[in-house]
């Protein structure tokens, strides 16, 4: 679920991204297997496998410290690399979350709305593999397309799988 701003930005640098299911386990399992340094998630589980092979936020904390006191730029300076792009997270309850995968008109929606976005957004649904509900993420370019469909997807599965 990497903001779609940070993928850019990372490829306009000549630096290669990697995407992996959500979750720390497959980050790591990916790193390993991809002879990777650093991955992480968007929640700030970042993991540097030169130093652990969990992520570990004093670890993050300290590392981006040190690169401002070695740049003498701050924090936004730092970020100002990427731009962020709107991301709309809806999490779906009282759905069933295993249908969701099998659903002919939520997977022809999905469809739609990627064709909208084309390059400038991206779409996401999936179920929790923790909670009792399915994960509708937009990510655009345009936060009112964004959101628009957000809450037509969210709708959607609330309907189609409803309990």
């Amino acid at each position: 679920m990497t903001n779609l701003g940070l993928i850019r930005a990372l490829e306009s640098a000549g630096i290669s991204f990697v995407a992996t299911p959500v979750g720390d386990r497959y980050v790591l399992e990916e790193m390993v297997s991809g002879g990777h340094t650093l991955g992480g998630e968007q929640s700030g589980h970042i993991i540097m496998r030169k130093y652990a092979n969990t992520g570990d936020g004093l670890l993050t904390a300290l590392h981006l410290i040190s690169q401002m006191a070695q740049s003498g730029k701050t924090l936004k300076e730092l970020a100002s690399f990427m731009v962020r792009y709107p991301q709309l997270l809806i999490n779906v309850s009282g759905v069933a979350k295993d249908k969701l995968a099998d659903n002919q008109r939520i997977k022809a929606a999905v469809q739609e709305a990627e064709t909208k976005l084309g390059s400038k957004g991206r779409v996401l649904l999936r179920k929790s593999g923790t909670e009792p509900l399915v994960r509708v993420m937009i990510e655009a370019e345009d936060a009112v397309l964004a959101q628009e469909l957000a809450e037509s997807l969210a709708a959607l599965v609330k309907s189609e799988l409803a309990l």
